[in-house]
């Protein structure tokens, strides 16, 4: 597995594991460092599972909140919606694994959109209608 960093803004998405090398089972990224903030969103596609590493974090999954810490993890069902933040921002480090694979094109089309100076809204609508996502 060849690992693969990717920059949106001042973010950097590392894809540990991707789908080509799951057989599509399986999408493995970190956040470095994670970012600040993601909104509530429903994936249609993915299953997704926060596993903590470093620092706190908060996941809404559906109506109830969890603060997590090293060494915990939440899971969080394709259709239920969910977000999560860093509790200090920019403070932390978490794995993010999605069943099955193929999440990680998401990343890639926005790094696209970077590095071509468009990364904006219009860049995240397009990038969550290819990978089924609804932003709430």
């Amino acid at each position: 597995m060849r690992e693969e960093r990717l920059v949106l803004g001042e973010v950097t998405i590392v894809i540990r594991v991707s789908a080509e090398d799951s057989g599509g089972a399986m999408t493995v990224v970190e956040e470095i460092p994670p970012m600040v903030d993601t909104p509530l969103h429903v994936h249609s596609r993915e299953d997704e599972l926060f596993y903590i590493v470093e620092g706190e974090h908060i996941v809404q999954r559906g109506d109830q909140a969890f603060r997590l810490g090293p060494g915990e993890a939440i899971f969080c069902p394709r259709g239920v919606p969910h977000a999560q933040r860093c509790v200090e921002p920019g403070v932390g480090r978490e794995l993010v694994v999605l069943t099955p694979g193929g999440f990680e094109q998401f990343f890639r089309d926005l790094a696209a959109a970077d590095r071509d100076h468009a990364l904006g809204p219009e860049a995240y609508a397009a990038a969550s209608e290819r990978a089924g996502i609804t932003w709430l």
